[in-house]
């Protein structure tokens, strides 16, 4: 299919061309998810105590921050690479993990002494986080950017800063696992950081890959 008329189906939405994009997304989504989890389980595993921590809520609720991110990227990611879709949904799904977090760190502070706050924030973890979550997300990273190439992204700078948002979704889904600092503080400082140096990579790579 010609670079026009592929345009042309994803403005219309065809039905068997918007179901082999999803294919596509759906795909590199599942193959960017099993190369950051081989990765994983090669290099860096489980947290020692990890079987006393499936139980602690705080442990619990990092993965509901990190899945509610990578789910509300990956959607917005893929209707941005279709001309016309409506993205507005997706967008507002992004403050899902935001909003959550925030009630978490409110709740800590207002749960735990002032003198403990300090403490929660740095963890012992923080280098870690900045390097182990974009080290997981290169794989989604370039898989999602592979299936936009797929797509007609009429803004490619945002769709590629979005699939780094999704990769760093999926990292640090796994980074969790491994992390020991549980604390909404620490969270909310350090796992957004590592965020935002994907989705820096991500803007640039995708300013560069995903003109047409």
């Amino acid at each position: 299919m010609r670079t026009e008329e592929l345009i042309n189906a994803l403005v219309t939405d065809e039905p068997s061309t918007r179901k082999r994009f999803d294919f596509i997304m759906a795909f590199a989504v599942a193959l960017g998810a099993l190369v950051a989890g081989s990765l994983f389980f090669v290099a860096i595993g489980f947290r020692p105590d990890i079987d006393q921590a499936v139980r602690s809520v705080p442990f619990l609720f990092k993965f509901v921050v990190t899945l509610s991110l990578a789910t509300a990227a990956i959607g917005l990611c893929s209707r941005l690479a279709r001309p016309g879709v409506p993205v507005k949904e997706w967008s507002y799904a992004l403050a899902i993990p935001v909003i959550l977090l925030a009630l978490a760190v409110l709740a800590e502070l207002m749960l735990t002494p002032p003198s403990t706050w300090a403490p929660s924030l740095i963890g012992s973890n923080s280098r870690f986080c900045l390097t182990l979550i974009p080290l997981l997300a290169i794989g989604p990273l370039a898989c999602l950017l592979l299936a936009l190439r797929q797509g007609a992204p009429t803004r490619p700078g945002l769709s590629g800063a979005v699939a780094g948002l999704a990769a760093s979704g999926i990292a640090a889904t796994f980074y969790a696992a491994n992390c020991t600092d549980d604390a909404p503080l620490f969270v909310a400082t350090w796992y957004p950081l590592a965020v935002a140096m994907v989705v820096a990579v991500g803007y640039a790579m995708g300013s560069l890959s995903l003109r047409w």
